[in-house]
């Protein structure tokens, strides 16, 4: 049973994550050959105050217009 983690930022919308999801588990079952429900896709969201990056947080660098 492959188990994916994505890490991404939140704000995505309901819309995107599903279809990520599904275009994921596509890529695993033509990859390693095994059934859509063998596989598990877990997105961790991250709150952009716990993202950094070259020192600051993302939320910093949105409110810098970065």
């Amino acid at each position: 049973m492959p188990i994916t983690h994505i890490h991404l930022l939140e704000g995505r919308s309901v819309e995107q994550k599903q279809e990520l999801i599904q275009n994921v588990t596509k890529a695993i079952t033509h990859t390693l050959g095994t059934a859509p429900e063998q596989v598990r896709v877990l997105l961790m969201e991250i709150p952009k105050e716990n993202w950094g990056t070259g020192g600051v947080t993302k939320e910093q660098l949105d409110e810098q217009g970065k």
